[in-house]
């Protein structure tokens, strides 16, 4: 019998990683089963042939929550203020937390959206619709909720962290993640980090392929190739760029592309118009088919400060490329000792593998690639949905 299952999504009609997996995942399980995807995107923007979500049989709704009166916004905002800066994070704290983060309006609408579909299966993609789901448990019946984080457990509860958790915040999250019935990870570097410091168990699945691979690369085009969003700090742009230059004082052959948006956008051509690279070093808008950047290059360069899982390496790979990328759990996951690993974060370091692959031996290389790339294929990663589902 077909299972009912919905994603919920804070996007799935723009551009990103998150995005692009959680359609390849939607797409598959449409095989067996009846998909839908909730999202809080604007019902203008509604683009199926975005990552061609319009290939497979998937229902769209779309939601948005209702306004809090200014009294209940400000409460709930001051609360939360309090909660993250000065609060001991007690049960009872953690409690009250729960319904300022997430008012009961919000619940409220939310669970009745999903009652709706008379789902079988709900997954939360990302942590914070993971929590806010758990937080809905009592109000959407008999229906199996997934949490599916999409980042590493050091990008979420770090001290360094972007994403506003960090370690202050983990007993709350952690508390709200114990109460789906399953909870996903990327990695298990990270399903290591959880058990170690939580004694929590998740479930591991790695990202699959979320394309299909154009033409092997040559390796003779002499291209560096980086593919991202462009946002500050987390594909560490600023980074690979300040080592191309370095890299370029004596290397007068090689270039670089870099294939993406976002809003830093302006931030990385103008690091590149300040070392005077233009002829060096190009930043391509996103593309549906990126695969022809892929085909083109020569290496693929991950120069991220962190990453859930480093999808674009096995897109480069699936396309016969050798990687050099910094040196992150995931990474050495995903590659083993097949990765040409620089200190995360070591501009000089980086410049060093850059100049280091120019001298490889590419189709050893290659091959090696192509054959890492198959273990990630939709059908494998698919199955391993199908069985928590």
């Amino acid at each position: 019998m077909k299972k009912r299952i919905c994603f919920v999504v804070d996007s799935i009609f723009t551009f990103g990683g998150v995005q692009r997996v959680t359609a390849e995942i939607a797409k598959s399980l449409t095989v067996d089963n009846s998909v839908c995807i909730m999202t809080f995107d604007n019902p203008n923007n509604k683009d199926t042939s975005m990552y061609k979500l319009d290939e497979a049989d998937i229902n769209y709704h779309f939601v948005k929550y209702p306004k809090l009166s200014v009294l209940k916004n400000t409460i709930c905002k001051v609360y939360s203020f309090i909660y993250k800066k000065i609060l001991p994070k007690t049960n009872v704290f953690n409690g009250l937390y729960a319904c300022s983060s997430f008012p009961s309006e919000y619940r409220k609408y939310l669970s009745e959206q999903l009652n709706k579909g008379d789902f079988d299966t709900i997954i939360g993609v990302h942590v914070f619709l993971s929590a806010r789901l758990a937080s809905i448990k009592p109000l959407v019946g008999d229906a199996k909720l997934i949490g599916w984080s999409h980042n590493s457990y050091d990008a979420i509860f770090g001290e360094a962290t972007k994403y506003f958790i960090g370690p202050k915040l983990a007993p709350f999250y952690l508390g709200q993640f114990k109460k789906l019935d399953q909870f996903v990870v990327l990695a298990h570097c990270d399903e290591k980090m959880y058990i170690k410091n939580h004694d929590f168990y998740p479930t591991v699945i790695h990202n699959p392929l979320t394309l299909i691979p154009g033409e092997k690369s040559k390796g003779t085009s002499k291209k560096f190739l980086a593919v991202g969003r462009l946002t500050h700090g987390h594909k560490g742009f600023d980074l690979l760029i300040e080592a191309f230059n370095i890299f370029s004082k004596h290397n007068k052959d090689w270039t670089l592309d870099i294939v993406g948006e976002g809003p830093e956008h302006d931030t990385f051509q103008s690091l590149v118009d300040k070392y005077n690279l233009q002829e060096r070093i190009t930043i391509h808008p996103f593309t549906n088919n990126v695969q022809n950047y892929y085909s083109e290059a020569q290496i693929y360069v991950l120069s991220s400060r962190w990453e859930g899982f480093g999808l674009v390496l096995v897109e480069a790979m699936a396309h016969g490329l050798p990687v050099i990328s910094s040196d992150l759990p995931t990474s050495k996951e995903i590659m083993g000792n097949f990765g040409h690993y620089f200190k995360n974060g070591d501009i000089a370091d980086l410049a060093l593998k850059l100049d280091e692959a120019t001298k490889i031996d590419f189709e050893k290389e290659s091959a090696e690639a192509l054959h890492i790339a198959d273990n990630f294929s939709i059908e494998k990663i698919s199955k391993e949905w199908e069985k928590i589902i």
